[in-house]
């Protein structure tokens, strides 16, 4: 399984600081960029993906033994964050069971509030959403929300975006963080619908 730095991983050990959840799949390609929300940005990272991001969000990066680094995109305030990482699991539903399994230690507080099967057709993927009460490493925003969806890519390899921000405002801030960053998700070295827009930090 992977090894990251955050508690949406397969089998994190010290977490630090998710259908497709509505429009097009992570599987059929970047969408236009004149689709994206107001304050996002098509982004292309260094380890080869793209997607959409809120603009002026901060990238920092954890190493994995398995595939791709973890990425992480934090806003200014360090109190929302998007996590990318690719999954060493033979399926997504294989890779959260793992997580919420008694082999994965959890962050405390956990929650879960609901795990979702997102097959259908050609499309694989798997959507966990929870609570914890904090995350080792990040603010102290009280209770924090977490979407975190695994899906069969472009590429035919499994991927992971997770979104994180604070309960107190809400859980729809989460769910549309994660459904614009994966309808304009595209893995590395494929090429998946309209050009994205690229940049760097």
């Amino acid at each position: 399984m992977s090894r990251t730095s955050g508690p949406s991983a397969p089998g994190p050990r010290e977490p630090s600081g998710g259908g497709s959840p509505a429009g097009k799949s992570p599987a059929e390609g970047t969408g236009p960029a004149e689709d994206l929300p107001a304050g996002y940005e098509p982004y292309t990272d260094p380890e080869g993906f793209t997607l959409a991001r809120p603009a002026g969000w901060a990238r920092t990066t954890v190493p994995s033994t398995y595939g791709i680094d973890v990425v992480h995109y934090r806003s200014p305030d360090g109190e929302r964050r998007l996590q990318v990482f690719e999954v060493s699991e033979t399926s997504p539903g294989e890779s959260h069971g793992l997580f919420l399994s008694d082999a994965v230690a959890k962050p405390p507080g956990f929650t879960e509030l609901s795990l979702e099967s997102l097959d259908d057709g050609d499309f694989t993927g798997s959507r966990l959403e929870y609570l914890v009460d904090s995350i080792k490493g990040e603010p102290d925003v009280g209770t924090w929300h977490v979407v975190d969806q695994r899906f069969a890519a472009a590429d035919g390899r499994l991927y992971a975006i997770a979104a994180y921000g604070a309960e107190a405002d809400g859980r729809e801030d989460e769910r549309a963080l994660l459904r614009t960053a994966l309808g304009h998700f595209c893995p590395p070295r494929t090429t998946c619908g309209t050009g994205p827009g690229a940049g760097t930090d």
